[in-house]
């Protein structure tokens, strides 16, 4: 009893700093207002992001054209080359059908100069001297005439070969003028596509260090704001553990208040100590067939690099420059996948035979609504279908070969900038 009764509360340890109410409405007003400017960068990283995907997909898309200007320029080339044999081989014959000509009319004139000799009139009887008989002489006449229609004849069906190799040759060297014009237009239609690929890439790489200086901007205003927001807790902490200490002191007060009541009264009853707050519990934490021999083909590429230009229906090949980002990221110097080549060798596998341009893909097969497509499938981005093209799997997934400096994968199927048909092949 003496005990409880004489005995002391512990003491309160010295106050903590007390921070003002100014100090700390100033502190929290400071990491409101890096708050805000984290929010106002955010969002303009969001559009900035937005533009860059934007001008990622029109990379992709002159890319695709460029190809397609490529295999156009292949394909003009071949026929040039094949409109100058025909050229040739038609000069050929008709210098030989001249050659034919010029020799049927000297034995013409040979024949002429042995048969009138003697001039016109009386020449004409230089084949009847020595006819020794009517009959002799009727024979001379028959031959003479037999010999002259047959030569006749004969420079008659020379020049209707020349004429015939005349207008070979002049077909033939109209079709070698419009398959050069051709090759022409290919190779300028190559270079505009180029020329617009270069500016789509400037464009991109323009908007990237853009985007990346928001980013850093970005950042570094995050970090900014922790520490605004670190120095305000921390303010605010001080003074809950001030106001901590003040309900120490004041409860340090009450019960040295009430022992001093309880001893000068000499009650036997000690005053109950204050009990720590019971903690409250946490929440507990909370094929056999065609289509899957193409789909397995493309799987098994998983891995394998992006090349841009690359991959043909014989698997991976060396990519191509095109003088920006493929560039950038060395592609000529992989072998690998664009696109288009990972669809060429995925349906080579079953004798199907794409061309190396994924808008020539898009128009291969039979158009199927988007909304019934199945694994298989090819699924086409861009106008035309020429910016990008996978090949669905099922269950909202798909295998494609992505962009520079990215491998072959799968990936959920992506909805922005897609076209309303897939195509079947199968």
């Amino acid at each position: 009893m003496t005990a409880v009764l004489t005995g002391t509360a512990a003491a309160v340890p010295p106050p903590p700093p007390n921070p003002s109410d100014a100090e700390i409405s100033a502190s929290r007003a400071e990491a409101d207002a890096k708050a805000a400017r984290v929010g106002e960068l955010t969002g303009r990283l969001t559009q900035a992001e937005s533009r860059l995907q934007e001008l990622l997909d029109d990379v992709s898309y002159k890319r695709e054209l460029a190809n397609k200007a490529r295999v156009d320029l292949e394909t003009a080339i071949s026929e040039a080359e094949a409109a100058r044999r025909d050229a040739t081989n038609a000069r050929v014959e008709a210098d030989a059908a001249s050659a034919a000509v010029e020799k049927s009319r000297l034995e013409l004139d040979e024949f002429a100069a042995a048969s009138y000799a003697q001039g016109t009139t009386v020449g004409s009887f230089s084949a009847y001297i020595g006819a020794k008989s009517p009959e002799d002489l009727l024979a001379r006449a028959q031959m003479l005439e037999a010999v002259s229609a047959s030569s006749l004849n004969r420079l008659d069906q020379v020049t209707r070969d020349q004429g015939t190799a005349a207008n070979l040759d002049s077909a033939a060297r109209a079709a070698l003028k419009n398959a050069e014009t051709k090759q022409a237009a290919a190779d300028e239609a190559k270079k505009v596509a180029e020329q617009a690929q270069q500016v789509a890439v400037e464009a991109h790489s323009s908007q990237a260090a853009a985007t990346a200086e928001l980013q850093s901007n970005k950042d570094a205003v995050e970090r900014e704001l922790a520490s605004a927001r670190g120095a305000a807790n921390g303010l605010e902490a001080q003074r809950q553990q001030y106001d901590q200490w003040t309900e120490a002191k004041r409860r340090e007060d009450e019960e040295n208040a009430r022992r001093a009541a309880a001893a000068a009264a000499q009650v036997a009853q000690a005053a109950p100590r204050p009990q720590a707050p019971r903690p409250v519990a946490s929440a507990p934490a909370p094929s056999g067939n065609r289509v899957q021999t193409v789909i397995n083909r493309a799987l098994a590429q998983r891995g394998v690099i992006y090349a841009w230009g690359g991959g043909n229906h014989y698997g991976p090949t060396y990519g191509v420059r095109d003088g920006g980002v493929a560039d950038a990221h060395g592609d000529w110097r992989k072998i690998g996948f664009d696109c288009s080549g990972l669809m060429m060798y995925s349906f080579a596998a079953v004798g199907v035979y794409l061309p190396h341009y994924s808008g020539y893909q898009y128009n291969s097969g039979r158009k199927v609504p988007l909304a019934q497509m199945a694994p298989g499938d090819m699924i086409f981005w861009g106008p035309g279908g020429g910016t990008h093209v996978a090949l669905y799997l099922g269950g909202g997934m798909m295998v494609e070969a992505p962009h520079s400096g990215a491998v072959v994968r799968i990936s959920p199927v992506r909805y922005g900038g897609i076209m309303p048909y897939v195509t079947r092949m199968l």
